[in-house]
């Protein structure tokens, strides 16, 4: 009788254990994460607001040497982010005292941006610069350029537009006719330099990164911490229909869900993209992933200099802290000594040239 029993339970089991891939099967699949929604501000607009930088090691376009791959390796990423690991601790050494003023800090890996940003007095050492750390990572992925297009690069211009701006020359000689006016908009702390402020906007490679975005029902305000520009975004408004060319163009913004959509027309000649500005028409989108990533995406058109729209995205990662002024001009005595040195300049090679011109002029004869 126990004997039976025993074996009834066993056949019950095995009944369930092998019923267990049917049951299995027809069980409700496991539920996946629902996708990341934005909280909202008092007045129900996704909320983007906060202090965010796109500092980054990924260039605008793309290193030729790795020609159409669009994103680095693990390995790859590792070895990048571990490189500049080596150069902020080799940054930190103690300076000697005794040390000109053209002390440059070395490092295992030279930048030649770098180098060149220091010139002759040592003014950019690594010490002092923040690029960033960290490979830029879209959706996860470690991308290799901010650019989207095929290759990376700027796209080819048509036939008929001018030809790629080159890169930028070596500053021109010192004695060369200058005034303030001659000065570019960095020098003259009118707008930062590099593209930070945009648009579009990109890191500048070097240091102050950092955005704060601040939403109403009717505006959205970008704070550009380099150069502590401001842009202004007014929503569900029209473009002006004057001819007023403002710093950063004209910007118009609206709502796509929890997308903001932001178009910018009559961009200064100043500010030039790839030498495009006069028909030049860029759109960014910002939509907050997560609670510590925002998505930036541009696209540029212009019909008189490319065939078709092409753009790059990125995401802002939070800023460590607040935007303080920048206050370019408080104690910066840097452009008139810039215009000082130059007259300086000027005065020694017109009075070399005066010295060489009289030392060929014929002599007169002495009288006797």
């Amino acid at each position: 009788m126990r004997r039976a029993a025993i074996l009834a339970l066993g056949t019950a089991l095995g009944a369930v254990f092998c019923a267990a891939p049917a049951l299995a099967q027809s069980a409700a699949p496991a539920t996946t994460a629902a996708p990341y929604k934005a909280p909202r501000t008092a007045f129900g607009q996704p909320d983007i607001m906060g202090f965010w930088s796109n500092s980054t090691l990924t260039p605008m376009t793309r290193p030729a040497a790795i020609k159409e791959k669009a994103t680095y390796t693990e390995a790859e990423v590792d070895k990048l982010e571990g490189a500049v690991l080596i150069e902020i601790d080799e940054a930190q050494a103690a300076t000697d005292p005794d040390a000109g003023a053209e002390f440059r800090q070395k490092t295992t890996n030279e930048r030649p941006e770098f180098t060149a940003a220091g010139g002759a007095v040592g003014g950019y050492n690594r010490f002092w610069l923040d690029p960033g750390n960290h490979v830029m990572r879209v959706a996860g992925e470690p991308r290799t350029s901010l650019l989207t297009t095929p290759n990376g690069q700027f796209p080819a211009r048509k036939a008929q537009a001018a030809p790629t701006p080159a890169a930028p020359r070596a500053p021109r000689p010192a004695y060369a006719s200058m005034d303030y006016e001659s000065r570019g908009s960095g020098d003259r702390c009118i707008i930062g330099f590099g593209r930070n402020g945009g648009p579009p906007m990109f890191p500048n490679g070097f240091y102050n990164n950092n955005y704060q975005i601040v939403q109403t029902p009717t505006h959205v305000m970008i704070e550009v911490e380099m150069n502590h520009d401001t842009r202004i975004v007014r929503l569900d408004a029209k473009h002006n229909t004057d001819t007023i060319r403002p710093y950063f163009g004209d910007s118009i913004g609206w709502w796509e869900g929890d997308t903001l959509v932001v178009e910018t027309t009559n961009i200064p000649q100043s500010q030039a993209f790839m030498g495009s500005w006069e028909n030049l028409k860029v759109t960014e989108r910002f939509k907050r992933v997560a609670a510590d990533r925002l998505y930036y995406s541009f696209s540029v058109e212009d019909p008189s200099m490319w065939d078709a729209a092409w753009g790059g995205e990125y995401e802002f990662h939070p800023l460590d802290g607040h935007i303080f002024e920048y206050a370019c001009h408080e104690g910066n005595y840097a452009l008139p000594g810039i215009l000082a040195g130059n007259k300086f300049d000027e005065e020694a090679k017109e009075a070399k040239e005066a010295a060489e011109a009289k030392a060929k002029a014929p002599k007169g004869k002495s009288k006797n």
